[in-house]
């Protein structure tokens, strides 16, 4: 739990609970990262069907107070997508969290492998799974919009010929049988999640990670300059990530993600390459999460 999330009332099981919206369904992925963020306070876990919906739930305040989103996984790279929805949305990041993926094959009790004709679930879960299925020809993979959505519809519908991909949370929640747990190929699969709400971010000088996004002029080594003034700031850059400026040809945004090291704060650190940067806009500052296995 990040030193901002603490905030909502850690520990406090008789507090209002907090409305966490997640892209999927209960069971998904996102809801296990939500639980480890977000320990020992009470959860209401609202559903979006895409990332669209789940900011535009916490932009409204209506259905969701806050919202967790996946943003880049260690197999699949970013979500590009969801770097231009946070751009453009109300919405600043107060924290993240790390999360270990296992994927595993579950099916009404008392299946077996055998009898399965189909197999349902996300198309990333499908292709992190694939080199397991290789030994069973005689089963069609099918993507689904959810991991969690296709074992809460195997549970409902009774589908004794179809299986589905999904975490250990989904099939406790919907009554499934793990056949064959972890089938995923790359055990180093490992997916970052933010925690983004409404407002204005705080920069507080006690949190040590800035997520930032700026463009540079078209010139010889305007990036470099940028850059290695932060590198003179001692701060440690996690992650830089561009994408193209919509209309302006050829021309490119930064995300940027630092970890602010040594007796210089961040905000000496941003005031220094603002003259070198155009549209510098701070997204979030909030503690350094923490790495969960599921």
């Amino acid at each position: 739990m990040t030193k901002t999330q603490a905030g909502y009332a850690a520990g406090d099981t008789t507090s209002t609970p907090l409305r966490v919206s997640i892209q999927g369904y209960a069971g998904a992925f996102h809801e296990v990262a939500a639980r480890h963020c977000f320990q020992n306070q009470p959860l209401e876990i609202v559903p979006a069907h895409t990332f669209e919906d789940l900011v535009g739930m916490v932009e409204a305040q209506e259905e969701a107070d806050i919202g967790l989103m996946a943003i880049e996984n260690t197999l699949a790279g970013s979500i590009m997508r969801n770097y231009t929805l946070l751009q453009q949305s109300g919405l600043h990041i107060t924290g993240e969290v790390f999360l270990r993926i296992k994927q595993n094959l579950m099916v009404l009790p008392g299946v077996q492998i055998e009898s399965l004709r189909e197999v349902h679930s996300h198309p990333m879960a499908i292709s992190q799974c694939r080199e397991f299925f290789a030994q069973y020809p005689n089963i069609r993979l099918v993507e689904t919009a959810d991991t969690a959505l296709s074992a809460r519809e195997i549970s409902e519908n009774g589908w004794s010929h179809i299986g589905a991909i999904a975490s250990t949370l989904a099939a406790e929640m919907y009554g499934l049988e793990i056949i064959a747990p972890g089938i995923e190929t790359n055990k180093k699969n490992h997916t970052r999640f933010l925690v983004l709400e409404k407002g204005t971010p705080k920069l507080d000088a006690t949190l040590e990670k800035v997520s930032i996004s700026f463009a540079t002029d078209h010139e010889v080594g305007s990036l470099y300059k940028a850059l290695a003034v932060m590198a003179a700031y001692n701060v440690n850059l996690t992650k830089i990530q561009s994408a193209p400026i919509i209309g302006h040809p050829w021309e490119y945004q930064f995300y940027v993600d630092f970890v602010v090291q040594g007796k210089v704060g961040h905000e000496q650190a941003l005031d220094a390459i603002r003259p070198l940067t155009r549209n510098l806009q701070v997204h979030g500052v909030y503690a350094c999460g923490e790495h969960y296995e599921y």
